[in-house]
Order: structure tokens, then C-alpha cells, then sequence
């Protein structure tokens, strides 16, 4: 018997159910059919599961920009029998179709539900949705891996030789090992002898994340008549953020943009990876190097072509070779990203997550996702601005908890590697009327904004505050600072989100900021008297030290307190509060 490992109807996505908080395994179509039954993704990592999410929005994009929510194909596309785009009728302007587009949204996100026209087009395509297919899932033949790698890369030579060149290993393409041939992974979550074992749900979940967030560490390319480097995977480039929901149903709509955010876009016909004739016709358009102009095909992008080879274990032998990737300067049609301006060019190019700062909470930088001023070098995350489009539309009420997101794969630093060190999650609730609250001069995201960055100041204080502690006990003072900074900032996490969350469109704005503003003193001096506590008597002694203009003076624990509290005293503006005495 052929053998057959098909997505459409086997499962393999873990999901968490709803109502026995339970995981469960499901094929696509199940998915797609019980979405609102289901809680979340729960995938091997968090990383992965946002891999899965934007495979998932491919599918739905495709579908909901050719069929509305009744199942029916738009009257302004002519639409073949396999579900492809063959015209967009001219006749009808931007407007009528964003107009449908928009109703189809609606209609479909008041109905809780998706339609059968998704499963529909899943059965037509379910051929390229088979790991063992002819043209099988998110990988090339053998023949065709031939015929675009050298000869001496080719799954043939190797065969041949017995010494395969351009493979990746399963314990690399699994995220949570990423084990090169050079190094070990100490705390691998397997043993050695396992560590290259996984199911066929396993392989298809890593292919996928595989695709997103590859290193580059592989050296075997496709020929090409221009040089290129071997590219990380998408998703890799970006500092992720997305809409968060109640249901996997609601975490898919609200990222699911069906109506261009670009006003200059009529209508982009979208053309997810399976939907390219062969791979010819796919590495056509990868050389060229262009930015996709849809979500579908950015959303399934490849960074590297894969074979698997089976042994007699039916062990997977996975051959790679590095395609060209586009430039993510200028990339905006990437909506679940934030965005940093180059000062030279002033173009934008996504602001890549790094592991100096995996303890930053997203929401000290709230004005990066949220244009807060309209400022011209800041560009606000396009997953936001669709979210303002589906308030100011009518589609989200305005009492609606919008739940931001953030998980990102950091690498190791070495950007001759790449290799995956963390991950990192976070998230942020904010009501519609708040994040979008444009009423006055006194509107919700300015006040947070300046509720953040007085935060920031009170925590430059605290920092200061615990380096001058650190230089009196004679260690490194920085390295103290930072790490009692962390730990001050750690315990403003919590509060602050449940501040943020609890904000509402109707709030007398200067009573909740004082809210805040109380609750920061609070945390702030039960953490300074918490250092106080520790005190020796070297730091109540404490040492002489120069000020900038190189004058003597005597700094001890109390000198350093009394800093602190006049700083949060003249910032936050609250009760005096009493300083310790100088000794």
C-alpha cells in the first residue's frame, strides 16, 4: 500500500479544547470545522504554534478573498473549477470590493464559525498537503532537488557515493534540540538516542517551523546565475506580534486581514505555495527577489528547499538547499512585526528581537506598537492598524479585551550561526476604545505613553539607586544595577498589565493615572526597603566618592535611599514620604 501521510485528515496540529482544557490532536479539516470549540494552539513551542497560525491564515485568506461567507464566489471574480483566481473584473472599484470583503469578515465572525467552502478547497488541493505525496507537503522531489543543486550536492551523488551532502539532521530541525554536527545540546529535552526520532504529526509541525526560522548554517544552494547567501527563515527577521483571542475561532479573525490596509491596493490575488504549478514556477518568482505583494504567499514563504529521503527504519534523511530571500527593508505588507526606521535611508525594516533584552515587557514599548504621537519614523505593527480598521468599522464592539502578543526565537548572537539560544512570550490587554481612543487631546494612548515613560523614569532611578549600592559593597556596579533592575521591572509586570486592562473609555484619565502612580511608589519603595534590609555595616559606613567635576563626597545606603525616594517624590507627585537619616 502506497503510504500516506495527508494534513486535510490526519491529525496532527495540538490543540487545547474548550471545554475539557484537554490537547487533542486534529487534522485541518477538523480545525477549520470546530475552531471555535477549540482554545489554542499547543504545539511543540510557542514559536512553532505561530508558524501553524500563519499557515492556518494563508488558507483562510485564500479562501474568504475568493468566497464570501455564504459560500459563494464574488461577483467581480471569475473563479476555475480549481479554485483559483483566472480574472478580477475591472468594472468594480476599490471600494465594492473591500466593501464584500469587509461583509464577508463580518458575517463570518458574528456566525462563530468558518464554512465549508474551507474544507472544500482543502480536499481540492489535499495532493500537495501529503508528506508522501507526489508533490508532497513543504518539500521537492528527488528529481527536482537534482536539478537545481550542483551535481555533487545531488540526492543521486550521494546515493551513489554514500557520503549525502546538504542535510539537516532532525535533532537541528527540532527547535526545542537544535543540535548542529559541531555541538551538543546539553539540556536537550531528549537523550542521544532519540533525539532523530519523531512522528509523522511531529515532522509536518517542524517543517513548517523549520521554513520560518532557519539559521544558516547550511552551505548547500540551488544554482543560480546571481550569488546569494543562504538566508534566515522569515519569521526569524521579525519581532513578532499578533492578536491574541478567547477561542482558536477568535485568534484567527482577528488576524485574519481580508481587506488591504494599503489604500493604494485594489485587490492582491493571493498565492499561497502549493498553488505554484512546480517548482520551476516557484524558484521563477523567488529569484527575483521580490517582496510578495499577498499575505498567502509571505505567510507560506520557503527559505529552503527539502527532500526527505526514507532509510529502512523509515527514519528521515532531510536534504537542503538555500533558495533566494527577499529583503525585508521596506517589507511592510508584514502586519505581525514591529518596525525601526534607518536614520540614512529613513526606510523601515522589522526591528528584530534580541537576547539582550528578553526580560523587556511588551508594554514598555507600547509606542512601538501603537503609533501613539502619528509620528512620520515610527510605523505602527500592521496587525494594529487592522485591529483600529475592525473598530472603526463597527466589527469589534468597543468594550472588546484586544489581547496583543509577542513570542519570538532569538538566535545566539552569531550571525555566522544563527542558532536558536531562547524564546521568549509576552502579552498585553488593552479594551477597543482604549487602544483606539482618539476622543481628545487627553486620549488613552497618550496618557499610557507618558505613563510608561515616567515609569521608565522611576525605574532609571531604581537602577541607579542599586548600582551606587552595588559600588559601595566594591562589585561590579552595572551588573548589580541590572540584575536588581530586572527584578524591579519583573515586579511591575503583573500590576502594570492589570492596570492597562482594567482601563476603559468611559475612566476620569487623571484618577487612573494616580492609580498607577500609587501603586509604582508602593512597589518602588518596598523594593529600595527591601535593599535596605540587607544593609552591612560597610553600607552604612559607606565609601567617598567624585561627583562629575571630580569633587570628593561620602555616599552610604541612606544617600542612596534618600536619591531614590526625593526622585519618586518630585515625579510621581504623591504624599511626602519620610527619608531615613543620613549616618
Amino acid at each position: 500500500m502506497e503510504k500516506t501521510f495527508n494534513l486535510t485528515t490526519e491529525p496532527w496540529i495540538e490543540v487545547i479544547d474548550a471545554q475539557t482544557n484537554q490537547q487533542v490532536s486534529v487534522s485541518l479539516i477538523e480545525l477549520f470545522q470546530n475552531a471555535q470549540n477549540y482554545r489554542q494552539l499547543a504545539g511543540d513551542m510557542r514559536a512553532q504554534d505561530l508558524a501553524v497560525l500563519r499557515l492556518l491564515l494563508a488558507i483562510l485568506t485564500t479562501v474568504y478573498t475568493r468566497y464570501d461567507a455564504d459560500n459563494q464566489g464574488y461577483e467581480w471574480l471569475t473563479i476555475a473549477d480549481d479554485f483559483k483566481v483566472v480574472s478580477v473584473d475591472e468594472d468594480y472599484d476599490s471600494d465594492e470590493i473591500h466593501d464584500d470583503l469587509k461583509q464577508t469578515w463580518q458575517d463570518l465572525y458574528e456566525g462563530g464559525q468558518f464554512t465549508t467552502i474551507v474544507t472544500d478547497y482543502l480536499k481540492q488541493y489535499a495532493n500537495r498537503f501529503d508528506l508522501f505525496g507526489d508533490q508532497p507537503f513543504y518539500q521537492v522531489t528527488a528529481s527536482e532537488y537534482d536539478a537545481v543543486v550542483p551535481e555533487n550536492k545531488s540526492v543521486a551523488h550521494g546515493q551513489k557515493t554514500g557520503k549525502p551532502t546538504g542535510l539537516v539532521a532532525i535533532r537541528q530541525m527540532n527547535r526545542r534540540i537544535s543540535e548542529s554536527g559541531n555541538s551538543v545540546a546539553l539540556f536537550a529535552p531528549k537523550v542521544n538516542e532519540t533525539k532523530n526520532d519523531l512522528t509523522h504529526a511531529e515532522l509536518a509541525r517542524w517543517l513548517i517551523m523549520y521554513q520560518n526560522y532557519t539559521g544558516v548554517t547550511d552551505k548547500t544552494k540551488i544554482k543560480s546565475d546571481e550569488t546569494f547567501s543562504n538566508g534566515a527563515g522569515w519569521l526569524y527577521q521579525l519581532n513578532p506580534v499578533y492578536a491574541n483571542g478567547r477561542s482558536l475561532f477568535e485568534i484567527l479573525m482577528l488576524n485574519l486581514i481580508l481587506v488591504p490596509m494599503d489604500e493604494d491596493v485594489r485587490y492582491p490575488v493571493q498565492r499561497p505555495v502549493w498553488e505554484y504549478t512546480g517548482l520551476a514556477d516557484y524558484l521563477k518568482e523567488r529569484r527575483r527577489k521580490l517582496v510578495p505583494d499577498n499575505l498567502a504567499a509571505l505567510y507560506t514563504t520557503w527559505s529552503r528547499l527539502l527532500h526527505i529521503e526514507w532509510d529502512d527504519q523509515q527514519r528521515p534523511l532531510i536534504f537542503t538547499a538555500g533558495i533566494p530571500m527577499f529583503d525585508n527593508v521596506g517589507a511592510l505588507i508584514e502586519p505581525m512585526t514591529l518596525w525601526r526606521q534607518d536614520k540614512k535611508t529613513s526606510q523601515f525594516k522589522p526591528a528584530v528581537a534580541s537576547i539582550k533584552y528578553t526580560g523587556k515587557a511588551m508594554w514598555r514599548n507600547f509606542g512601538q506598537y501603537v503609533n501613539v504621537n502619528r509620528r512620520d519614523d515610527i510605523h505602527e505593527a500592521g496587525i494594529v492598524t487592522w485591529l483600529h480598521y475592525l473598530k472603526a468599522q463597527g466589527l469589534v464592539p468597543d468594550d472588546q479585551q484586544l489581547w496583543l502578543a509577542s513570542t519570538a526565537l532569538l538566535n545566539d548572537g552569531n550571525m555566522s550561526s544563527q542558532m536558536p539560544a531562547t524564546e521568549v512570550y509576552d502579552d498585553m490587554q488593552i479594551q477597543a476604545d482604549v487602544l483606539f481612543d482618539e476622543s481628545s487631546a487627553d486620549y488613552w494612548p497618550v496618557r499610557i505613553e507618558d505613563a510608561i515613560n515616567l515609569t521608565q523614569k522611576i525605574g532609571d532611578g531604581y537602577y541607579r539607586f542599586a548600582a551606587t549600592i552595588g559600588q559601595i559593597r566594591n562589585i561590579d556596579a552595572k551588573q548589580f544595577g541590572q540584575r536588581h533592575s530586572a527584578q524591579f521591572y519583573a515586579e511591575l509586570n503583573r500590576p502594570f498589565k492589570a492596570w492597562l486592562s482594567s482601563l476603559t473609555g468611559n475612566d476620569d484619565r487623571e484618577a487612573k493615572i494616580n492609580e498607577w502612580k500609587q501603586t509604582l511608589q508602593t512597589i518602588t519603595l518596598q523594593a529600595a526597603n527591601t535593599m535596605m534590609a540587607t544593609s552591612s555595616s560597610r553600607d552604612v559606613r559607606g565609601i567617598v566618592d567624585h561627583d562629575k567635576n571630580n569633587v570628593p563626597r561620602q555616599i552610604n545606603v541612606f544617600t542612596a535611599n534618600n536619591q531614590l525616594r526625593r526622585l519618586v517624590f518630585t515625579q510621581l507627585k504623591g504624599k511626602q514620604v519620610k527619608v531615613a537619616d543620613e549616618k
